[in-house]
C-alpha cells in the first residue's frame, strides 16, 4: 500500500485522524468522524485552527462558548449543495452531537489567534465549475484565499463527473518562493458514487523521487506532501473530495508540469 494512502479505521467514530506529526510535515491535519443519531464527540483544537465540516447529515454544535445550533443540510454529499462549517480558533473546545446519522471533516492547522469562531456558509458557498471538457469539474470554495476566514487553513470541496480529470492539468505547490509559488501540504479526502467504486490519484515530482499513483475507495485520504497531483474519476463514478492545505502563507499559487503545460496555454485561450 502507498505511504500517502490512509485508509478509514473502520466504519464508525472517529475513522480517521492525521496529524503533522503522524503525515511527516508540519501543518496540515486532518480527521473524520462518522457519527450515528444522538452520538456526541468534542475535540479541544489546541494549538490548531479548525473548520469543521458537515459532509453530511446534521449536528447541533458548541464551539467557543457559544451555542451554534444545528448545521447541515444535505444528507448526501452528492447533492452537492454547499455545506455547513464552522470555524474554531485554537486554544477553544468544540462539541457536536449528531441530530442524524452524519459524516463530520474537521480541517486543522496551526493557529494564530486571529479569528474567532464563526459560521462559515452555505451562505457564500456557490458551486462554481472549474475547466473544460474531460478536466472539468466542480468546486465549492470554503476558505480559499480571496476570504479572510482564517489563520492558516485552505479549505475546498471538489465534484469530479464519471470519465473527468481534476486537480489538473497537474500543478505542484511544494517550494516557498511566493508569489511564483508557495509551499501547502495537503490531503484529499475522497468519496466514491456510487460507493462501491475507486478512483486514481498519482502524486509525483519532477524529478521522479517520489512517484505513487494510487487506487482510492469510498472514505479514503490521500497525502500529498510535494509534487503533482492529478486525480481521475473512472467512467460510471463520480469522485468527491475535501481538501486541506496550509504552509507558512496563506497563499495558494502553483507551477504546473512542463509536460502539461500546454493545455493550460490552451484552454486559457
Amino acid at each position: 500500500m502507498s505511504i500517502l494512502l490512509r485508509r478509514p479505521f473502520g466504519s464508525h467514530g472517529k475513522v480517521h485522524e492525521i496529524t503533522p506529526q503522524s503525515a511527516g510535515w508540519r501543518y496540515v491535519g486532518f480527521s473524520l468522524f462518522r457519527l450515528r443519531e444522538g452520538e456526541g464527540v468534542g475535540e479541544a483544537t489546541g494549538g490548531m485552527e479548525a473548520v469543521v465540516v458537515m459532509v453530511e447529515g446534521k449536528a447541533r454544535f458548541t464551539a467557543a462558548g457559544k451555542d451554534w445550533g444545528e448545521l447541515g443540510e444535505r444528507m448526501n454529499v452528492f447533492e452537492k449543495t454547499p455545506p455547513h462549517c464552522l470555524y474554531v480558533p485554537n486554544g477553544e473546545q468544540w462539541e457536536a452531537r449528531a441530530t442524524t446519522d452524519c459524516t463530520v471533516g474537521v480541517c486543522l492547522a496551526p493557529g494564530k489567534g486571529g479569528h474567532k469562531a464563526r459560521r462559515i456558509g452555505p451562505d457564500g458557498i456557490q458551486l462554481t465549475p472549474r475547466g473544460v471538457g474531460a478536466n472539468q469539474r466542480f468546486i465549492n470554495n470554503i476558505a480559499m484565499e480571496a476570504e479572510d476566514d482564517c489563520d492558516s487553513l485552505l479549505v475546498t470541496e471538489v465534484f469530479t463527473p464519471a470519465g473527468n480529470w481534476s486537480s489538473y492539468p497537474s500543478h505542484r505547490h511544494d517550494e516557498d518562493d511566493f508569489p511564483r509559488i508557495t509551499y501547502l501540504e495537503e490531503t484529499y479526502y475522497h468519496r466514491l458514487n456510487p460507493e462501491q467504486g475507486f478512483g486514481v490519484q498519482r502524486v509525483y515530482t519532477d524529478d521522479g523521487s517520489l512517484d505513487e499513483t494510487i487506487a482510492v475507495k469510498n472514505h479514503d485520504v490521500v497525502l500529498v506532501p510535494r509534487g503533482h497531483h492529478p486525480c481521475g474519476a473512472p467512467y460510471g463514478f463520480e469522485m468527491y473530495y475535501l481538501n486541506v492545505m496550509a504552509g507558512p502563507l496563506r497563499n495558494w499559487r502553483f507551477v504546473p508540469d512542463p509536460a502539461v503545460q500546454w493545455i493550460m496555454d490552451r484552454d486559457a485561450r
